[in-house]
């Protein structure tokens, strides 16, 4: 970090001294700064032993000074500009597929129903090999990525590998207007309570969330599940539009504060809501953050349905877009937001780093007490804290390395070219014996990985030869690490509902896409379940948000 700041220096130093100085003097120093910045960045360029590029220096320059800021002020130059797009706006020109690296390969990991690459032929399992003409073995990531998108109506071609096809298929598409919804499914869980997963918060995410939630109550829906977990945020106005489905019209939602009068807003609720009397629970995660956090944050300060999960991110900083030269943009922090009550929920002190310029969390002494329309007491500088808490259930390490690995998503590949389609996604279940082919199959692959205990006694090891106990310990320590690998053997039994939970997702995921994935998950989540019970249970309900 201290190379990549050697260049920016001056320029962040005096970012830092502006704030004590005077209009005139401001301008003086910024225009005192930019032009040692030129000159020195000229006489580098110029001097120095070696050939620089001087994009790249430019660049690392402009990023380590924006990074000295916070995490979320960011340049974009010109050739990342659609890829910012696509993100804020969840559209692109392409052909509804998603692919992942798997050591050398790159395959397709989802395919987005409706689009050309459902039509053209195109599946879950798929090895690409060329877009148009070009070998992907030949390309960079970044580089194939863009291939696949492009302009609306333009053709691509894709060639394949396929399970059980001895020659690779070219498959012949036309690039379209893809639109990534907002909720990915929504559906019943049980007889009477609807499910809606909202996944990001691009343009039309409150309108959707309000379509699912009319088509659910039109079937009986007595509550409401609101799945934010891994939502990273998005569109604040999305925030509000979605709150404003349970909340009554004229409400304040979130208002912001900024160092510019102009970013000091208040956002209410505009329209109409569609049920302020449906009882909600929110599902958070350490994955769910910005926006996610003003919709869960909200609904708490109003007690308007209960949060359930772990602690949020927490992320109060809000980002907007500036057009820099040359087709460039900047996205930097310009304000705070508060929920309802007042709180912010940031947990990273970017203003007061420490002097290795590291950030640290706000410490609880500084955090301040909040009440809630009820009188419960909430808190800011930490994230949304859940009404109802429930320790998540972490993967173990033998379960990651299989998942990144791709043998998970292997197994299923080949699975469902030997099995036929299930009744539906939700009662599908791999059997002992499906199993057992798995780990047989597994027998010839190589999957070693260390676990949370081995990488304990290797540390409880280098730590005795520190302090010389090694080797007095030496025979105690080899005889735990032979147990441990004579455990291991037994591993894939060991860890078999994790390792069957993922393989059953992979597997319905081949058949019914997203949305199967997501409901044969049903039955292994505690959240969803708990969730379940407490909208089942009015008094338990009521209590926990102080309704009188």
């Amino acid at each position: 970090m201290k190379k990549r700041i050697l260049y920016p220096i001056a320029l962040v130093v005096v970012l830092v001294g502006l704030a004590f100085t005077g209009p005139a003097e401001r301008y003086f120093e910024i225009a005192k700064n930019l032009d040692i910045f030129a000159t020195l960045f000229k006489e580098v360029n110029a001097l120095y032993v070696d050939e620089v590029n001087p994009n790249t220096l430019v660049r690392t320059g402009i990023d380590a000074m924006l990074a000295s800021l916070d995490p979320y002020t960011n340049y974009i130059p010109e050739d990342e500009v659609e890829d910012f797009r696509t993100i804020n706006t969840g559209q692109y020109g392409g052909i509804g597929a998603v692919t992942r690296e798997i050591g050398n390969r790159t395959v397709v990991t989802m395919i987005m129903e409706g689009y050309g690459a459902q039509k053209g032929g195109l599946k879950i399992g798929d090895e690409v090999l060329k877009i148009d003409d070009l070998e992907l073995s030949k390309l960079s990531r970044e580089q194939s990525s863009q291939l696949m998108k492009g302009q609306v109506g333009t053709p691509v071609s894709l060639t394949v590998r396929r399970i059980g096809v001895e020659q690779p298929i070219k498959l012949d598409f036309k690039r379209e207007k893809i639109k990534v919804n907002n909720v990915p499914y929504f559906g019943m869980v049980g007889k009477d309570i609807a499910y809606i997963h909202l996944s990001d918060f691009t343009p039309d995410a409150g309108k959707e969330v309000r379509n699912a939630l009319v088509a659910l109550k039109e079937q009986g829906a007595q509550g409401v599940i609101l799945d934010l977990r891994g939502n990273p945020g998005g569109l604040l106005i999305e925030a509000v539009n979605i709150t404003n489905l349970f909340l009554p019209k004229g409400k304040m939602v979130v208002s912001t504060k900024g160092k510019i009068p102009e970013n000091n807003l208040n956002y209410e609720t505009l329209n109409n809501p569609t049920d302020t009397e449906i009882p909600v629970a929110v599902l958070i995660n350490r994955g769910s953050a910005s926006a996610s956090e003003i919709v869960a944050g909200t609904l708490q300060d109003y007690d308007r349905g209960v949060v359930l999960g772990e602690k949020s991110y927490g992320k109060g900083l809000v980002q907007v877009s500036r057009p820099l030269s040359y087709n460039s943009q900047l996205k930097v922090t310009t304000a705070k937001y508060y929920t309802p009550t007042g709180r912010c929920i940031q947990v990273l002190d970017y203003g007061h780093r420490r002097d290795d310029g590291s950030v640290g969390s706000i410490p609880d002494s500084l955090k301040k007490a909040f009440k809630t329309t009820n009188g419960r007491t909430v808190y800011d500088g930490g994230g949304i804290e859940p009404d109802v808490k429930i320790q998540p259930v972490e993967a173990h390490p033998l379960t990651q390395v299989l998942f990144e690995k791709g043998f998970i998503f292997d197994f299923a590949t080949q699975y469902v070219y030997k099995h036929q389609q299930p009744a539906d996604a939700r009662n599908f279940n791999l059997s002992d014996e499906d199993y057992q082919q798995f780990i047989t199959w597994m027998k010839d692959k190589n999957y070693s990985y260390k676990s949370y205990l081995e990488f304990g006694l290797q540390q409880f090891s280098e730590e005795a030869k520190k302090e010389k106990y090694y080797s007095d310990l030496k025979n105690q320590i080899e005889q735990i690490q032979a147990r441990i690998a004579e455990s291991k053997k037994n591993e894939l039994v060991m860890y078999k509902d994790q390792i069957k939970m993922l393989l059953e997702e992979e597997i319905v995921s081949r058949y019914f896409l997203e949305k199967g994935g997501i409901e044969t998950g049903f039955k292994h989540d505690q959240e969803v379940k708990k969730a379940i019970d407490v909208l089942h249970n009015a008094p338990q309900y009521k209590k926990i948000l102080n309704i009188q």
